[in-house]
């Protein structure tokens, strides 16, 4: 496990560092990445002492570095360094009781191993189903705009339904949800608020790593806390049980039932499929204790030369995952030295560099938001309660875990949108010897797991930057086996820690490819736009007249 001190000012930290350089700096990078995931910050969890630490460490570098403060306006008109993101945290105050009747057998569940169900977020302290009846809908998925419907009108209150991971199209790879690439449907969260729309008693989502473009450790940790925005009334927006399915329970629930997974799952993929009672009850005992929290989003701020009510926004996520359980070595912390100390240490040092330019036309703003990996949290947040007018953004970039493997003679974003922000990123990275290559994997819905989809969902412009596939070194093949490793290995566990093995020169070339995307946008007066056909353009078509 990482270990670089045991104590001191984070602040201190921050502001001691080097004088900065005209240059994008590996050693600059490389500190603040090393300095974030060192086991001093604790995983940087939403609403521990951690995030205190690091919320702390980055108004520091951001001072450092020549950013104005850009968060909450104080009483005095001044602004902090932070914005507020109230949220609701639920904590089980003891392990749940699961179990599930199978074949007539009541069998019992073991959390994070057979079932991973969260801590509930539905407005009540406790949770407590008595043979709830499991019924399988297929993939969970209401879309009348394609003629689809998994639930055919059948009322699904008081019943756990079981759906599975990702799109009908997933498996056969055409259909009508656009084939390979993941719509929003595929994704856990909407299974989540389908089944709440509905009035289901819960939801269970089966589990498989290739449609959900994961494995099952990524999800069988953490559970016991829960993170919501604060809601009038949480129950419209969350079943009372939330959580996964080992797709090895689900077989055998399915054998039990008279037929098998994959007959199920063939089922599904066709527009006639009918809900299926499973002739299986669950029983399901959690009790919670609930309380507002506030998160931290940290903001700086370079004002604009000429413009300053105009804006370009960076985002990216400063939180980890905290302390959990110990893995086979002992060690408890999740130190996120890729996802995303990687992101944060870009943030800074690009942040140096805009200083050291005398800015832009417009306003620049460094959005470091937290609660990320609790479902966008901090990115929702701001969208909803913007600090600076999102119809006068010209765009949003986020960085999440760039590359550490060295550079790449290509980029590429977080899904398949097409928009004029990507067309600038296309035209600048030709002029620095790079090309575009699409999202390798586009059936994973990375698209909207990145904090910019809070963004695009309210119209902004907005990508999520990815180094590259094709390394200078090794090219696309050992980009593809690095890639396949830390999603098998290191994602989402302990062992994502800073590396001597690393090569940072990679990120200085994607912060020069991002500078010159900033530079031209933010001293331009255009307004970049989503393409026809996207579901964002209307939103951003209305925004239109207060930019005019």
């Amino acid at each position: 496990m990482t270990r670089l001190f045991a104590a001191g000012s984070a602040l201190a930290l921050a502001t001691s560092l080097p004088a900065a350089a005209q240059d994008f700096s590996i050693q600059r990078i490389d500190h603040h990445i090393r300095t974030l995931s060192d086991d001093w910050f604790e995983g940087r969890a939403p609403g521990t002492a951690g995030e205190d630490k690091t919320v702390a460490y980055l108004s520091g570098a951001f001072a450092s570095v020549g950013l104005e403060p850009g968060g909450d306006l104080r009483a005095d008109g001044s602004r902090a360094w932070t914005q507020d993101v109230i949220l609701n945290r639920s904590t089980m105050t003891d392990a749940p009781k699961l179990s599930i009747t199978i074949g007539g057998n009541d069998v019992a569940m073991v959390q994070d191993q057979d079932l991973a169900v969260r801590s509930p977020v539905n407005g009540m302290s406790a949770v407590k189903l008595e043979d709830a009846p499991l019924l399988f809908v297929g993939y969970g998925t209401h879309a009348p705009e394609r003629d689809w419907s998994d639930f055919k009108d059948v009322d699904v209150a008081g019943k756990v339904i079981v759906a599975l991971v990702n799109d009908p199209d997933f498996e056969g790879g055409e259909g009508d949800f656009g084939g390979e690439a993941m719509t929003y449907y595929g994704r856990w969260t909407y299974k989540y608020e389908e089944a709440a729309r509905r009035g289901a008693a819960g939801i269970l989502v089966i589990h498989e790593t290739k449609p959900a473009s994961y494995p099952w450790g990524v999800i069988s940790n953490g559970n016991d806390v829960t993170l919501d925005i604060v809601r009038e009334d949480p129950a419209a927006a969350h079943s009372a049980l939330q959580g996964w399915m080992h797709v090895d329970v689900a077989s055998r629930i399915f054998e039990a039932a008279g037929t098998s997974y994959e007959q199920a799952k063939a089922k599904a993929q066709r527009r006639d499929f009918q809900p299926m009672e499973l002739g299986a009850t669950i029983d399901a005992t959690i009790n919670a204790r609930s309380e507002e929290i506030a998160v931290k989003n940290v903001v700086g701020i370079l004002p604009g030369t000429k413009r300053p009510d105009e804006y370009v926004v960076f985002t990216g996520h400063h939180d980890h995952l905290g302390i959990g359980e110990p893995d086979e070595t002992g060690d408890t912390i999740y130190n996120g030295a890729i996802d995303n100390a990687t992101g944060m240490g870009f943030m800074i040092e690009m942040g140096r560099a805009f200083v050291q330019d005398e800015g832009t036309e417009r306003s620049l703003v460094f959005l470091a938001v937290g609660a990320e990996e609790s479902g966008l949290l901090g990115a929702k947040y701001y969208a909803a309660n913007p600090l600076y007018p999102l119809e006068k953004t010209a765009g949003v970039i986020n960085v999440d875990a760039p590359g550490v493997h060295g550079p790449t003679r290509d980029f590429s974003i977080s899904g398949s949108a097409k928009l004029g922000l990507l067309d600038i990123m296309i035209e600048e990275a030709a002029k620095k010897g790079r090309s575009y290559s699409p999202d390798p994997n586009p059936a994973a819905g990375s698209f909207f797991r990145s904090d910019h989809f809070a963004f695009a969902q309210v119209g902004v412009p907005a990508v999520s930057f990815n180094s590259g596939r094709n390394l200078v070194d090794g090219g696309a093949e050992r980009a593809a086996q690095i890639a396949a490793d830390y999603a098998a290995n290191d994602y989402h566990q302990q062992s994502d820690e800073w590396s001597t093995d690393w090569d940072l020169s990679g990120i200085v070339h994607d912060a020069e490819l991002i500078h010159a995307v900033t530079k031209r946008l933010g001293n331009s007066k255009a307004w970049p736009n989503w393409a026809e056909g996207s579901e964002f353009k209307a939103l951003r078509d209305a925004s239109a007249e207060a930019r005019d």
